[in-house]
């Protein structure tokens, strides 16, 4: 059997997850390639990439995914990373630019809208430059390393997952792990304890990166890349980033599926199936 071919997202808050695939062997048991949220839901969509870690509007839009259990890039606080910028208050946005890496929070943006922040706004798609973005429009959708780049002093931001928080008392679900059923063989969908395997490889994974040392080395790496200092990095990634699809999760996960349906932000999401029927979330 082939190596399974790997989308990840070069963004820090994969970073965690990432660690194994990066610091140990266990990378050369995969064909590793990094991209944007958006490429990524496209490769699995295209079968180039047999597993990614999928922005969660994916699976609404790619058919034929299971999601791998127990991991996520989600928020139950202020995220830091998903900000709508603006000069102006929320109440006079009329047009914002969509940051064209993203699909999952440009369904956000477009729910908070619809839902609770008055809807009539004018939707146009973009490239994450907040200058240009703000030349055009009233506000820009920012996310991943960008967003954590603004100066917060220049403008007016909302951080998304703290609106969606509010409103909702939610936890938020920016992605998690997914595979393409085709990339399997049927005996390892229907054996358990291959499905199992697999997935361990991403948890333990996770559980590694999370640990202090390797949140140090992630730190001192990241820092002077995006010159938020390594106090900053690391905050983020324990305090505003949660890396478990735990039941609240998937609940929070489920009624952005439910709502994104209702205001035609995005198709209606099939039930969530994992790889392996009988593992249950951690």
């Amino acid at each position: 059997m082939r190596r399974l071919r790997i989308s990840a997202i070069s963004y820090l808050n994969t970073a965690p997850l990432m660690w194994d695939f990066e610091h140990s062997d266990t990378g050369s048991e995969f064909d590793i390639s990094y991209t944007l949220p958006s490429a990524c839901a496209r490769a699995l969509e295209a079968g180039t990439a047999d597993i990614g870690i999928i922005p969660a509007a994916a699976y609404a839009q790619v058919p034929g995914l299971m999601a791998l259990p127990g991991v996520a890039i989600a928020s139950r606080r202020p995220v830091r990373s998903i900000l709508l910028v603006s000069r102006v208050p929320v109440d006079q946005i009329r047009t914002v630019a969509l940051d064209t890496s993203s699909m999952t929070s440009v369904a956000l943006t477009k729910i908070l809208f619809e839902k609770w922040l008055g809807g009539g706004r004018m939707f146009a798609p973009m490239a994450p430059d907040i200058e240009k973005m703000l030349a055009r429009h009233d506000a820009g959708l920012m996310i991943g390393d960008p967003a954590l780049q603004i100066d917060r002093s220049r403008y007016l931001t909302l951080d998304l997952a703290e609106e969606w928080i509010r409103y909702t008392g939610k936890p938020f679900v920016f992605a998690f792990w997914a595979v393409r059923r085709q990339a399997l063989p049927e005996d390892a969908l229907r054996e358990a304890s291959s499905s199992q395997d697999l997935a361990a490889v991403f948890q333990q994974s996770r559980d590694h990166g999370l640990a202090p040392a390797s949140l140090d080395q992630i730190a001192r790496e990241w820092a002077p890349r995006l010159g938020i200092g390594e106090a900053g990095v690391r905050s983020y990634l324990t305090e505003n980033i949660y890396y478990h699809l735990d039941p609240p999760c998937l609940e929070g996960l489920q009624l952005f599926y439910r709502y994104a349906a209702e205001i035609g932000a995005l198709p209606a999401a099939p039930e969530i199936c994992f790889l392996a029927a009988n593992a249950a979330t951690v």
